[in-house]
């Protein structure tokens, strides 16, 4: 069984986890600038990541988002625009989603809202990755690890 766990947004990440022998590949949403320098998904990154390696039976937990306030509407359609087409991606490949809120994964961990606590709790459950979440900007790949680890506490 792979599972994937998926923190949506550019500053995002997604991660490969694989239970039965404790392996994790986290890889930083690819991302790409547009013609007008504007960072946008880039899809065949996406789809490079999300490619089945066999026929082994996956899942995927992706962190369910919505629109929060004070942001402002074309960075939100933005953020909405690439939500839609990490969820197509998944569809493309055939593989299961299920939508967690962060609410409902971080209360699973006992997390608040500090992104510095997520990165702590992925260091201590992935002691041989634990360099991966080592820098503040590593919050997206320690996300991502913990929703995937979500995934397979909950399955």
């Amino acid at each position: 069984m792979l599972i994937y766990g998926i923190d949506p947004g550019f500053s995002g990440a997604i991660t490969l986890y694989w239970p039965t022998t404790g392996d994790i590949e986290v890889f930083d949403m690819p991302v790409m600038k547009n013609p007008k320098g504007k960072t946008i998904l880039n899809m065949h990154g996406i789809l490079d990541i999300l490619e089945p390696e066999g026929d082994g039976p996956r899942v995927a937990y992706i962190e369910q988002v919505s629109a929060m306030k004070g942001q402002g509407v074309s960075s939100m359609f933005r953020f909405g625009e690439q939500f839609g087409a990490l969820q197509m991606a998944l569809a493309a490949t055939k593989t299961p989603m299920h939508m967690v809120t962060p609410a409902t994964w971080k209360r699973h961990f006992g997390l608040s809202r500090d992104k510095g606590v997520a990165r702590s709790l992925a260091m201590n459950r992935f002691p041989a990755e634990a360099s991966r979440f080592g820098r503040v900007k590593d919050d997206g790949r320690a996300e991502a690890t913990l929703i995937a680890l979500y995934g397979k506490e909950t399955m």
